[in-house]
């Protein structure tokens, strides 16, 4: 059985950069959506217009991967085998059975996910995307001995299961330094400091999901960072959860700082290795 709809859409640009996008889906296939509860279908903890935030990315010649299903179907960005990305701290699964407001996603207990039905959306909607991901990646290192990965997300600023009082407006993850090189994590902390307009921290409350850690490898030339961004920098965060376009053209230019950075880099590395 194949998805109603692609589990991803893909463009591929020159530069040896990937963007991810695993949680901006907001497509429930039927079957799921009708065992929901529902505020669950309107999909409240979707990270919101992605594509529209990072439109010029295109321009800097970056690869982008976005996903089309919800986070509600599977979280893209949770480990396959359901390991907890934060042990000992509140976290969703693989397939969500709660909100981030905590509360039930179904409208039944005997409605969640089994072990197999895990693992028919994980064949379905998780392998396809991370087959991609993968194969962008190496296809990149290939061509330019590099390969730079961004995983963008998007979360409420304000969300007491997660964290105590407002996150940072753009919270960079490495992974705790694993996934990227040192020096250049701490660049792009410099340049989203300068925007006085938000506030900005490096591996803090979140360091980075499964994509980061498993995919950033800087010892052999694939580095992976991961911005969380606090939706209150570019949308807004309740209901009907309109992308405000002023708002986000005072964080777009940091963000293309960053990824100009990234991209600096990867030239450094690319001459480094010809």
């Amino acid at each position: 059985m194949s998805p109603s709809i692609p589990p991803f859409v893909f463009h591929q640009g020159t530069a040896p950069l990937l963007i991810s996008m695993p949680h901006t889906g907001t497509h429930v296939p039927a079957d799921i959506a009708a065992k929901l509860t529902p505020e669950s279908r309107e999909v409240h903890d979707t990270d919101w217009h992605m594509p529209t935030l990072y439109a010029f990315a295109k321009q800097l010649g970056a690869s982008i991967l976005v996903a089309t299903h919800s986070r509600y179907v599977i979280d893209l960005n949770r480990d396959p085998s359901g390991a907890s990305l934060y042990p000992g701290q509140s976290v969703t699964s693989l397939c969500p059975v709660d909100s981030f407001d905590d509360t039930p996603l179904y409208a039944s207990k005997d409605a969640e996910p089994d072990d197999a039905e895990i693992a028919r959306r994980r064949e379905l909607y998780w392998q396809p995307y991370h087959g991609q991901l993968r194969a962008e990646l190496d296809r990149m290192h290939g061509e330019h001995g590099v390969a730079m990965l961004w995983d963008a997300h998007s979360i409420r600023s304000v969300l007491p299961r997660f964290f105590e009082g407002k996150l940072p407006d753009m919270n960079l993850g490495t992974g705790k330094g694993s996934s990227c090189n040192l020096p250049l994590a701490e660049e792009l902390l410099a340049i989203a400091q300068q925007s006085t307009a938000h506030t900005s921290v490096l591996n803090g409350r979140f360091t980075g999901g499964y994509i980061t850690r498993n995919y950033g490898q800087p010892d052999k030339g694939y580095h992976a960072v991961q911005m969380e961004m606090t939706q209150s920098s570019y949308m807004q965060e309740q209901m009907p959860f309109d992308y405000l376009p002023q708002v986000a053209a005072q964080i777009q230019p940091t963000l293309q700082r960053m990824l100009q950075a990234v991209l600096a880099f990867a030239k450094t590395q690319s001459s480094q290795t010809a």
